[in-house]
């Protein structure tokens, strides 16, 4: 039987279940593999005129002009610090977080403190960059705080040394809710004898945590890492493009960013469009590394 037989034996099979899947299928094909064939443009010296097949061919000059610029250290440093400084504080927070509403008794409690915690992930980028710069700007609650605690800046968000720190623990208040439900269903899925057995020899829920609990959700825990690794050099665009300015470059201007600057403002989409493939083939090294190493050290992998 041929592949093709295979495939329509197949479809017969499963008919509604192709026909569920291909909406997004066709998502995937329409915005996300036919615009790969404008990455051309990384190679060509693009104009809207000429467009991708009369644009004249530069090769890999535009990779060489980014790796050469005075920009190129600073955002690619800033992308990789703000997004390990979020993948080592803000990746933990929702799998600790998970575990004490798990420990939570109260059924009314526990559903009302994930209401709560959910709130924020649903409300909008630009409704929350602007009170974070209400509170941490010149007049903010939180500015005025620092000021009485020893805080020599008047408006925390405009010192540069600042922005990664109000990035990080704005995402950690943002997403720590929503993050942590994946790993709220990993917990429903652990087997409770387990913590019967625990309890009668003796274990404390310290020790249940440690040796049932998260050996438990291990694999959950290990493909979100593996995921979250994968987007290292992919930080939160429009936050940082909603909360930095020209002040505060230094720390914030990250790659996304540089090639918003460089592509929709300053219309160079040949340069831009070479810079974001570089991001993201850094992007998939990271993937296929982080899935190499959790495949080598443990039975858990994306493929």
């Amino acid at each position: 039987m041929t592949f093709f037989q295979k495939l329509g034996h197949d479809f017969k099979r499963n008919k509604m279940l192709y026909l569920i899947s291909f909406p997004v299928v066709a998502f995937l094909i329409i915005f996300s593999y036919i615009p790969m064939g404008g990455l051309v443009m990384a190679f060509e010296k693009f104009s809207p005129k000429g467009g991708i097949f009369s644009s004249p061919w530069v090769g890999f000059d535009n990779f060489k002009h980014f790796f050469q610029s005075v920009y190129f250290l600073r955002v690619l440093g800033n992308t990789f610090l703000l997004s390990f400084y979020d993948l080592i504080f803000g990746f933990w927070a929702p799998i600790i977080f998970a575990l004490l509403l798990n420990e939570i008794k109260d059924g009314l409690f526990k559903k009302t403190i994930q209401t709560i915690s959910y709130l924020p992930y649903f409300v909008s980028m630009v409704v929350i960059c602007g009170l974070i710069m209400d509170f941490t700007g010149g007049d903010g609650f939180i500015s005025r705080a620092a000021l009485i605690f020893g805080s020599k800046d008047a408006s925390l968000l405009s010192n540069p040394a600042n922005f990664r720190s109000i990035f990080v623990v704005s995402n950690i208040w943002q997403g720590l809710g929503y993050g942590s439900i994946i790993y709220l269903a990993a917990l429903s899925s652990v087997d409770q004898e387990l913590f019967e057995a625990a309890r009668m020899d003796g274990a404390g829920r310290l020790r249940q945590i440690w040796h049932i609990t998260l050996p438990g959700i291990s694999s959950t825990i290990v493909i979100m890492l593996i995921l979250r690794i994968g987007l290292l050099l992919t930080v939160n665009f429009e936050k940082v493009l909603l909360l930095y300015s020209p002040a505060t470059y230094e720390t914030a201007d990250v790659i996304s960013t540089y090639v918003y600057r460089k592509g929709i403002l300053g219309l160079d989409y040949g340069y831009s469009t070479a810079v974001g493939l570089f991001n993201s083939v850094i992007a998939f090294i990271l993937v296929a590394g982080s899935n190499a190493l959790a495949k080598r050290y443990s039975d858990v992998s994306l493929y």
